[in-house]
């Protein structure tokens, strides 16, 4: 018979189970502050590193449940296809978007602002002026009328008005009372209050919270790390230009000059800078550092290793193209920095090797030898147009070219008129082209 003292025991042990189970098992939001606001700067440009860092600021923000994500939008623009990045992070997210433009949402940055749920303007922002460019260029019809299009679906899914959006990026729109045709449309804070494009235009932060009654919520201000700082430094055109030539300098500098390994180092840092800040940005990966040392490692076998050029130099030449293509944010951009890095290679190259000594190697590539009278080279003087018609043996096997004696004992460097001709075979010479006197056999 069991001891029925022993029951209340089995009871507080399952009970003692059952709790460690639910503390284990429980969600790790249960200890976060409740109605968290994040605060996500959306300044400078509008570049691959800023859509990196929204991404990481979106996650964050859903992983602690946020009530909201406020926006502090004051950009001039940037590229088109980082502002479509960042309205998939803004339009994918289940948090409410606010977007509060504190001084300009120009350009790309008007994409961000009409992706958010809400657009709140402050006295004296703008939004518009977002023709596409390439360069100081205007882009081509195909690529306006689909930005066009996106900024209009963007304002249309949150209640604005998407023709007003869409004359922001396209001249030709016409809207009676608001814009002519061959203008584009750039709207103060309370016109686009008046045009439906902004819910409201306020003074401040703490007027937005008022707004949507957040003003209680606890704020999380985030920031760019080091790391998106350095990205968003290295993938600026101008600068991924700059690093990428002295990468590429540096490397070939060091391989035709003698020195103390400064201009490869100064190359590898370049190079490592310029692939490390495209990898941070999310807009390459590791294959394209594969694709860059397999090209740096071939072309240094040809230079070193395999006389000539051939498949080598090809497949280098071809693997480091590919891989600064494959980092570039496009392939336009891409061609553009690679086609500038091989120019200025090419002048840093020239300079390097007119004051800097140079290494065996280049003597490989380009004949160095000088033939002047201090050597003992003296240039023929007489008139080979006087040999023409003389007749003679070869001296040498004529393949084609050789030497041949003529009766005065004079000998002459000759090429030989289509087949070979064997030595001691009475020639003739039969034309003179330069300086070369060419000769066939000669049967009386």
């Amino acid at each position: 018979m069991a001891n029925p003292t022993k029951r209340p025991g089995l009871k507080l042990l399952a009970w003692q189970m059952l709790i460690f189970l639910f503390l284990v098992t429980a969600p790790s939001t249960l200890g976060l502050p409740k109605n968290l606001i994040y605060v996500v700067p959306v300044r400078g440009t509008i570049d691959s590193g800023l859509a990196r860092f929204m991404e990481r600021a979106f996650l964050e923000a859903e992983q602690a449940q946020a009530a909201a994500v406020l926006l502090e939008i004051d950009t001039p623009g940037g590229r088109i296809d980082a502002a479509l990045k960042i309205r998939d992070v803004i339009e994918d997210s289940p948090l409410e978007t606010i977007a509060f433009v504190t001084g300009g949402a120009i350009s790309a940055g008007s994409l961000v602002a009409l992706s958010a749920d809400h657009l709140i303007m402050q006295p004296g922002a703008t939004i518009g002026d977002a023709e596409p460019r390439i360069g100081t260029a205007k882009a081509d019809e195909k690529v306006i009328s689909y930005w066009a299009a996106q900024l209009a679906a963007a304002a249309e899914k949150h209640g604005r008005n998407p023709q007003v959006a869409a004359a922001m990026a396209d001249a030709d729109i016409t809207i009676p009372g608001v814009i002519d045709r061959g203008k584009l449309l750039t709207l103060t804070a309370t016109r686009a209050r008046e045009l439906g494009i902004a819910d409201a235009v306020l003074p401040d932060r703490q007027a937005v919270l008022k707004q949507f009654n957040l003003q209680d919520g606890q704020l999380v201000e985030l920031n760019l790390s080091d790391a998106e700082r350095l990205a968003r430094w290295v993938t600026n055109p101008l600068v991924s230009t700059i690093l990428l030539t002295v990468g590429l300098a540096g490397l070939v500098i060091e391989i035709f000059t003698v020195g103390f390994g400064i201009p490869g180092t100064i190359g590898l840092i370049s190079l490592a800078l310029y692939f490390g800040g495209h990898i941070l940005a999310g807009l390459t990966g590791w294959e394209a550092v594969v694709l860059l040392i397999v090209g740096l490692v071939l072309l240094a076998m040809e230079i070193t290793v395999i006389p000539g050029f051939g498949f080598a130099g090809l497949g280098g030449i071809a693997a480091l193209a590919a891989s600064i293509l494959l980092a570039a944010p496009s392939p336009q951009q891409g061609l553009l920095s690679l086609l500038i890095a091989l120019a200025g290679t090419v002048v840093l190259l020239v300079l390097s090797l007119r004051f800097l000594p140079t290494r065996r190697v280049w003597n490989r590539l380009i004949l160095a030898t000088k033939q002047d009278k201090t050597t003992g080279y003296v240039a023929p003087s007489a008139e080979l147009s006087n040999y023409l018609g003389l007749t003679g043996r070869s001296v040498t096997p004529l393949r084609p070219a050789g030497i041949m004696e003529l009766p005065d004992g004079n000998r002459l460097d000759v090429v030989a008129e289509g087949s070979f001709i064997p030595p001691n075979t009475t020639v003739k010479v039969v034309k003179v082209e330069g300086s070369r006197v060419i000769v066939r056999p000669y049967r009386e």
